[in-house]
């Protein structure tokens, strides 16, 4: 659910994406499919392999290879459907109000 420093570039139903998030849940996944949707970004969720019994995890990724969700989100430059910043507290969904002073947060 943290973000990762490392810009990862996998295939997601044949196509080449940037890996977002690796081993998010139903929830995460609608959550960050939303936001980075309302950002124009075209989102690939592909479901992991695990063994039976296990909820699903999945991979999310954006068709745009040179996104990097660390540098979107420590940047401020991602938007919320309510047109504020996104900030790493609201990407983490810590909190549901974008918060910009992200190293005065406490979880």
């Amino acid at each position: 659910m943290t973000l990762k420093a490392k810009h990862i570039v996998e295939e997601i139903k044949g196509t080449r994406c940037t890996v977002v998030e690796k081993g998010a849940s139903a929830d995460r996944v609608e959550f960050l499919t939303k936001l980075l949707e309302f950002n124009h970004f075209e989102v690939l969720v592909s479901e992991e392999a695990l063994k039976e019994g296990l909820p699903s995890l999945f991979t999310i990724g954006v068709t745009d290879l040179v996104f990097n969700p660390v540098i979107a989100v420590y940047e401020m430059a991602l938007k919320t459907t309510e047109g504020k910043k996104v900030s790493p507290a609201y990407w983490n969904q810590y909190s549901s109000e974008s918060i910009d002073e992200y190293w005065d947060f406490v979880k």
